[in-house]
C-alpha cells in the first residue's frame, strides 16, 4: 500500500490530501453498509459463527478484501464482542440469548483504503441496563466526534467522551484505543477515549482516525483471555462500543463510516 502522498506530522501523524477523503469515504461505505445488513441476522439462537461468514461473503461479494483475516494470523472477518467481552470477541458457534448484546466491528479495504467501523446490536429485547449503556456509549462517540476540528487537540476528544461517560456513572475502557489509518490499518496517532483538554498532538487537517470509546458498567479494567485475542471486563460487568472513521476537515469533520441506512444504533434511532 502506498502511503508516500501523505506527510507526516512531527508526532508521525499522517496528513492526507483532499483527493484523498473520496477512498475513505468509499471504503467507510462498504463497512458501514455490511453493518446495515448484518442487523436481519441477530437473534437469540442465531451464531456469532454465522453472522462472521455473512460478512466474509458480503466483503468477497464486494469485491473488498477483509483487514482482519490473516491479521496476526486472525482467521475471521469481523470480531464480535457478547456481553462482558470489551473488544476483539472471536466468532463461535455459541448461540446468542435473549438480551444478549454485542458488537461488531469490520474493516475493509477498498481500492487499498480501509473504512473500519463498529456498533452494537441486541439479540431480543434488551434489557434495561444495557439499554442505559449502549446509549451512553453511542452518545459519548459522538461527544468526541464534536471536538474534532483544527486546533483542538486529541486530549480534547479523550476529555469529551471520559466527561460524558463517568458524568453518567460508568466507566472508559483504558487498556485500548483508537488509532489512525488511511492506506494502512493501524497507525499514529494512539486515540485515547480519555484525558485533559489540551493535552495530546494537535489535530491538523487531513488527518484520519477511528474513534471507538469502549465503555463498562462497572469498572474499567479488563483482561485478554488465553487465546491472546479477547478482551474482557474483569468485574463481569457488561461492556460497549462504537466506533467511527473520521476524516478532519479545514474547519471541523467528516465522518466516512456513516449508516447508509440509519442503522448505526440497535433501536435504528
Amino acid at each position: 500500500m502506498d502511503d508516500s502522498r501523505a506527510q507526516l506530522t512531527k508526532d508521525g501523524i499522517r496528513l492526507y490530501q483532499q483527493v484523498d477523503f473520496a477512498g475513505m469515504h468509499k471504503a467507510g461505505k462498504l463497512a458501514a453498509e455490511i453493518l446495515d445488513r448484518v442487523a436481519p441476522l441477530v437473534y437469540p439462537g442465531q451464531t456469532t459463527a454465522v453472522i462472521d461468514k455473512a460478512v466474509e461473503d458480503m466483503v468477497t461479494e464486494a469485491g473488498a478484501i477483509s483487514a482482519t483475516i490473516g491479521y496476526k494470523g486472525y482467521r475471521h472477518a469481523t470480531c464480535i464482542s457478547v456481553n462482558h467481552v470489551v473488544c476483539h470477541g472471536i466468532p463461535s458457534d455459541k448461540k446468542l440469548h435473549d438480551g444478549d448484546i454485542l458488537n461488531v466491528d469490520v474493516t475493509v479495504i477498498v481500492d487499498g483504503w480501509f473504512g473500519d467501523t463498529s456498533r452494537m446490536y441486541v439479540a431480543g429485547k434488551m434489557p434495561r441496563k444495557a439499554e442505559r449503556l449502549v446509549q451512553v456509549t453511542h452518545d459519548a462517540l459522538f461527544k468526541g466526534i464534536e471536538a474534532v476540528k483544527p486546533g483542538n487537540t486529541f486530549g480534547d476528544i479523550g476529555h469529551a467522551i471520559q466527561a460524558y461517560v463517568e458524568g453518567n456513572r460508568m466507566s472508559v475502557v483504558r487498556d485500548f484505543c483508537g488509532h489512525g489509518l488511511g492506506r494502512v490499518f493501524h497507525a499514529p496517532p494512539n486515540v485515547l477515549h480519555y484525558g485533559r483538554p489540551g493535552t495530546g498532538p494537535v489535530l491538523e487537517e487531513g488527518m484520519f482516525f477511528t474513534i471507538e470509546p469502549m465503555v463498562n458498567l462497572g469498572r474499567p479494567e479488563t483482561k485478554v483471555l488465553a487465546d491472546d485475542w479477547t478482551a474482557v471486563t474483569r468485574d463481569k460487568s457488561l461492556s460497549a462500543q462504537f466506533e467511527h472513521s473520521i476524516g478532519v476537515t479545514a474547519d471541523g469533520f467528516e465522518i466516512f463510516t456513516l449508516s447508509p441506512a440509519g442503522k448505526f444504533h440497535p433501536t435504528w434511532g
